[in-house]
């Protein structure tokens, strides 16, 4: 069994994932990155994984077993984005989104919890403060970061006898490349009057103007290594204002506002 304690990271090969993996390197953790592309980062040893695929994420759980004996740590951090309009999306697009950012999340939990429940380690998710707020053509995404939330509260739940602690993180805008990796459909847009590719020119504005993903993988570790943990962080000092500003407004008023935001 190995001496130092062991993470691993899904998604780990670029943008939050790998800043993550690098923070944890430096402070003495092994590291795996489960992804389908390496994170060319010392140290971290990659196992090429899609999260998509059952037998292929046990493999790369049963891998971790033999090389270290342990998991202490598993970030569910791969996802990605897509936008356009609910009446326009294809629903294989929409299931595809489900199948990475909830379901591929899904199956490393449960490839996960006998090392887990062993170190009595930690379940940790990336979410969004979009799971808060529904925006406007990102439904689907939204969607998914909103199921994540509702796992993490019933995992905690489940978990609790086992010794095995959950959260999710709900982050604020980031400066990644996950803005340029979003899947974006503007079909229907004329129908929409150019409000979709209004709404997407926001969405991507803020995230270019958000925080570093050096700032967020600090507040990753963080909370991972705390004593103990709460089911839901909001990551962002104004988004910590906004979620609960969300909790005190009427839900209409709140809506109405993120409509004027996103959807004008």
């Amino acid at each position: 069994m190995s001496s130092n304690r062991v993470v691993a990271i899904t998604g780990a090969s670029r943008g939050i994932g790998r800043e993550a993996a690098r923070l944890f390197i430096q402070r003495g953790w092994m590291v795996y990155n489960l992804s389908r592309s390496p994170a060319k980062e010392p140290g971290v040893i990659d196992i090429p994984t899609d999260i998509n695929h059952e037998q292929a994420v046990q493999a790369a759980f049963a891998q971790i077993q033999k090389q270290s004996g342990q998991l202490d740590l598993l970030i569910n951090n791969a996802g990605f984005g897509i936008a356009g309009a609910v009446e326009f999306t294809d629903i294989k697009a929409a299931q595809s989104q489900f199948d990475v950012n909830f379901f591929g999340a899904v199956s490393c939990i449960k490839a996960a919890l006998p090392m887990l429940k062993e170190s009595r380690g930690r379940i940790v998710f990336i979410s969004s403060a979009a799971a808060v707020f529904a925006i406007p053509f990102q439904a689907f995404y939204s969607a998914t970061k909103a199921s994540v939330n509702i796992l993490a509260n019933a995992l905690a739940n489940e978990l609790k006898p086992f010794g095995v602690s959950v959260c999710s993180l709900q982050l604020g805008d980031v400066k990644t490349d996950f803005t340029d990796a979003r899947i974006k459909s503007l079909e229907g847009d004329d129908v929409y009057n150019g409000a979709i590719e209004r709404s997407i020119a926001v969405m991507e504005k803020d995230e270019q103007n958000g925080m570093p993903a050096e700032t967020i993988a600090r507040a990753i570790y963080r909370i991972s290594t705390k004593g103990k943990v709460k089911p839901l962080y909001t990551i962002g000092a104004k988004y910590k204002l906004f979620v609960l500003l969300n909790k005190l407004l009427p839900n209409s008023f709140v809506n109405w506002l993120i409509g004027n935001i996103y959807a004008k």
